[in-house]
C-alpha cells in the first residue's frame, strides 16, 4: 500500500512543520528568503518563509512573529523540536533572497533580500545549525518544496527551470 504524501503550503510570512512522507512548499520567494530546517534520521522537517532581516525595527506591539528572521527560526526550532527532531542533528537549506528590482539608490534600506539572506544566516548560526546547501541571490522568484525523506530541495525557478540542492 502506497502512502499519500501530502504538500503543506507554507504562505507569505508564515511557517510549518511536516513528518515524512509529507512535504513542504512555499511560493513567492522574491527577496523574501525560505528556510528549510529539517532532522534527516526522524525525517522530520520545518519551512520557514521569511520577510524581513529583523524584528525589532517594528512599532506594533503584536506583530507576526513568523515574518522576521530572528524570531521565525526560533519557532520553527522549537517546533521541529516538539515534532522529535533532536537539535544536535538539525540541518538547514536556504533559497531566495533576490534582488528582484534594480534600484538606482543603492540604499542600505532597499537591499531587503541580501540583508534577509545575511540575517536568516546569523540566526542559523546562532542555533548551530549548519546550512547544508543555498540558491540565493539573482533577481528571480523561486518556489521551493522540500521532502524530508531524500532531504532534496526542489527549487522552480522562473525562466531557469527546476534544479535540486
Amino acid at each position: 500500500m502506497k502512502e499519500t504524501v501530502t504538500v503543506v503550503k507554507v504562505g507569505i510570512a508564515d511557517l510549518n512543520v511536516v513528518k515524512a512522507p509529507n512535504r513542504i512548499r512555499t511560493s513567492g520567494l522574491g527577496s523574501c528568503v525560505g528556510v528549510v530546517i529539517y532532522d534527516s534520521y526522524k525525517q522530520v522537517a520545518g519551512l520557514a518563509h521569511i520577510m524581513l532581516p529583523d524584528s525589532s525595527l517594528t512599532k506594533q506591539e503584536n506583530f507576526n512573529k513568523y515574518k522576521y528572521a530572528d524570531t521565525a527560526i526560533d519557532i520553527l526550532v522549537e517546533k521541529l523540536i516538539q515534532l522529535g527532531a533532536r537539535k544536535s542533528q538539525l540541518k538547514a537549506k536556504i533559497a531566495g533572497g533576490a534582488q528582484m528590482f534594480q534600484l538606482q539608490s543603492a540604499s542600505e534600506i532597499m537591499r531587503i533580500g541580501p540583508r534577509n539572506v545575511e540575517a536568516v544566516k546569523e540566526r542559523l548560526k546562532f542555533h548551530q545549525i549548519p546550512i547544508v546547501s543555498s540558491d540565493t541571490g539573482g533577481n528571480q522568484g523561486r518556489t521551493i518544496e522540500f521532502d524530508p525523506v531524500t532531504t532534496k530541495l526542489k527549487i522552480r525557478t522562473v525562466n531557469q527551470g527546476e534544479k535540486y540542492i
